[in-house]
Parts: structure tokens; C-alpha cells; sequence
């Protein structure tokens, strides 16, 4: 894949920036690490965007992170208090998020005119800065975290340099530059590339999914914060009324313990019926997401806390009417009743749902204004000009908050 390919499809010059700043940064060395190379967005952000910054001529490197299954399933406790609702963390886990952290610094080589170093995770690598500028990506919702896991994590936090957060409300008091930095979806990549309607009723065909009905779909991990289970009561609302179709597709990701647990969770509430679709996907089913968001008449996000919900970018790209939660970064995608509906609960989900239902054309002019809100605001282009105005900025800004 080149930035050339991108020329047609970008906001005009946004190549050209990019082009620029790369020119500045030729002869650095960047670094990203993450917990997981599969499954999740920060994974999927990384694979598209890494080659395309490579092409400019900047030696940009990714690392993962290696852990044991309790230090998994710790830092998804982590995970879970930073959003607000977490389990007691003991002392003994803090020592093993310590221990993991610091077999890891020994064991991947970080130096690197810049390391970014993405979520909770990996924070504590921090400890073993020798040079260079370190950036925290914070790709979860933080506005409300418990305390005690917050202040914990954030005696790492501020020995970064500066730290990067998706949505502006989730910045927190900290004494080091933080960057407001919305994620982004490759409009070329399997995911979002058009498909024809062969390929498509292929795919639905291969699913025993039939078309006879409106589908209802949503596309996420199977993750507490996701609530499949409302949706599900959601879809059951409507079909008193309207006959249609729910599809919940997702996987799970190598460093999410609980995806089994709440997969199960799901399987039980949607019991024998038969208009429910529970997929479970591997991460190599792009295309087979690409073509189910095709299909959908319909696209939901009912989660309950979202870092930013890239899902909800990927169906607006595609042209779909979108139901999201009021949370998070989606708020950003959605214009409340210009390209989707924002709610609040399992009833406004559901309220929603029967008003597109009912009037199909509402959802195709919503859709039209969508993708063209997505194709200037949220495309991978951009995003690579953010991050290079932020290397750039870091070497010479004084201020303590950066909008760009």
C-alpha cells in the first residue's frame, strides 16, 4: 500500500503535510509497543499505519509485549478500574505487573529518538528510559477511573514525556504535555474496501444468514463494556413490532481473559432463537466484517464505556445509519439525528432502531452524510499528520496542552 493510493480519497493536501513533515523527521527512529499483535484496534491501527510512515523514509519499529495469563488477566482488571468498575487490585498483582514490566525492558530493545507506548499495559517499561522522547497513548476511557489503580499507574505516567488521549475528556491532571489525537480507520483496507453484493450474499450465504428481514448488526469484542446482553434486549423490544434480524459478530483478543466468559454470557441470553447470529471471528476475518456491515440495514454500538469505537467509522464509511451509546469517542463520529442516533439506554436503542426501520430513506440520506463526515475527519491519512505534528511539536512546545 502506498500514500499515493490515498491521493483520490483524502481531504486534499493532506497528503502533501504528511509528505512534509515526513521530510523532517527522515533519519529518526520510532518505536510503538503494545500488549497484543492480533485482535483489538491498537493492533489493527498499527499493521495499517506503520508501513504507510515507513514509506516516507522514517525507521519506525513495532514491539509486543510478553506476559503470563495472571498478568493478563491483572491488567484487564486495570483495564476495567481505569473505566470505573474494576476488582480490588492486591499488592501481590502490582508486583507482577512490576515483574513483567521490567523482564520486558530487558528483553526488547527501546531505544529510539521516540517510544510510544501504548495503554496500560506496557506503562511501566517507563523505568527504563535511557534517552529519547516517550509518548503514553491512552486508547481506553479514563475520565472517571477508580483512584487508587489511577494514581498508581499515573506515578509512571509522568515520567513520559507527553501522552495522548482520543477524546479531550479523558485527559487527566497530569504534569506532562497531552495531545488530543482521535483514532482513525484505513478506507483500503480489507475491512473498508468496497465489495461487490456477490461477495457479500457469498459471505452471508457461508454465515447461514439469510436476507429474507432487515439485519440489526453489531461488531465488537465480546467484552463487558460492549453489552451484547442489551442489545439483545434491545433487538427483542423491536421484534415485538417489526420483524427483523440481530447479528453480534466479534472475537477476543490475546491479552482479554474475559472475551470467553462474556461470549458465554451472550450464547445464554440469545437462547434458541433463531434471528439471533452469535459469530465469533477470527482476526483474519476482515473481509467477512467488511461485507456483514454491508449488509446491515442497521448498525448498533450500545457500549456502555468506549475508548472510541473505530467500529462506528467503519459502518458510516460503508454508508449505514448508526445507533451509538452517548460515550466515549463516539460522540465524535455520530452527529445526533445528522448521521446516526446517540442513546442513552436499552429503550432509546430500541426507540431508534423501529424509527429507522420505519423509515429506510431517513437511513440512506444518514448514511450518505456519514461517510463524507468519516472521509474528512477520521481516515488514516490524517491520522499519520497528527502523529508527525506531534513529534515535531514535541522537540520545541512549551505548552502544557496541544490541540491538532
Amino acid at each position: 500500500m502506498s500514500l499515493d493510493q490515498y491521493r483520490k480519497i483524502a481531504e486534499p493536501g493532506e497528503i502533501r503535510a504528511i509528505e512534509r513533515l515526513a521530510y523532517r523527521l527522515k533519519g529518526r527512529s520510532f518505536i510503538h509497543v503494545n500488549a497484543t499483535s492480533v485482535g483489538g484496534g491498537v493492533a489493527e491501527l498499527l499493521h495499517r499505519m506503520l508501513p504507510l510512515i515507513r514509506e516516507s523514509g522514517i525507521d519506525i519499529q513495532w514491539k509486543v509485549m510478553k506476559g503470563s495469563k495472571p498478568f493478563f488477566d491483572m491488567t484487564k482488571n486495570l483495564h476495567n478500574s481505569l473505566q470505573g468498575k474494576g476488582k480490588t487490585i492486591t499488592k501481590k498483582m502490582w508486583e507482577l505487573y512490576e515483574e513483567t514490566n521490567s523482564r520486558n525492558a530487558k528483553r526488547l530493545n527501546l531505544e529510539g529518538d521516540c517510544v510510544f507506548i501504548h495503554d496500560p499495559q506496557p506503562a511501566g517499561l517507563i523505568e527504563s528510559k535511557k534517552g529519547g522522547v516517550w509518548i503514553w497513548r491512552c486508547h481506553i476511557d479514563i475520565s472517571t477511573p477508580d483512584l487508587v489503580p489511577w494514581y498508581f499507574l499515573k506515578s509512571y505516567i509522568e515520567r513520559y514525556n507527553a501522552s495522548v488521549f482520543s477524546v479531550s475528556t479523558f485527559a487527566q491532571s497530569i504534569p506532562i504535555h497531552q495531545f488530543m489525537v482521535p483514532p482513525s480507520i484505513d478506507p483500503l483496507s480489507e475491512k473498508n474496501i468496497d465489495l461487490d453484493d456477490e461477495y457479500v450474499n457469498g459471505v452471508l450465504e457461508k454465515l447461514s444468514i439469510p436476507r429474507d428481514k432487515p439485519i440489526l448488526l453489531q461488531v465488537s469484542r465480546f467484552d463487558p463494556w460492549k453489552d451484547q446482553v442489551g442489545v439483545i434486549e434491545a433487538y427483542r423490544m423491536v421484534k415485538k413490532y417489526r420483524d427483523c434480524r440481530l447479528i453480534l459478530a466479534g472475537g477476543t483478543a490475546a491479552d482479554d481473559p474475559e472475551g470467553k466468559v462474556v461470549l458465554e454470557e451472550v450464547r445464554e441470553a440469545a437462547g434458541d432463537d433463531p434471528d439471533i447470529h452469535i459469530l465469533l471471528l477470527p482476526p483474519s476475518s476482515d473481509r467477512e466484517i467488511n461485507a456483514l456491515q454491508r449488509a446491515a440495514d442497521i448498525v448498533i454500538q450500545k457500549s456502555i464505556r468506549e475508548g472510541f469505537g473505530l467500529v462506528v467509522a467503519e459502518a458510516l464509511w460503508k454508508g449505514k445509519p448508526v445507533i451509538g451509546s452517548a460515550v466515549g469517542g463516539i460522540p465524535l463520529q455520530i452527529v445526533d439525528g445528522i448521521n446516526g442516533f446517540l442513546v442513552h439506554s436499552i429503550e432509546g436503542t430500541a426507540y431508534r432502531i423501529r424509527q429507522l426501520l420505519h423509515n429506510p430513506t431517513l437511513g440512506w440520506v444518514m448514511g450518505g452524510v456519514g461517510r463524507e463526515h468519516i472521509r474528512k475527519n477520521f481516515l488514516i491519512t490524517r491520522h499519520i499528520r497528527d502523529y508527525l505534528a506531534m513529534w515535531i511539536a514535541m522537540e520545541n512546545s512549551r505548552q502544557k496542552v496541544i490541540y491538532i
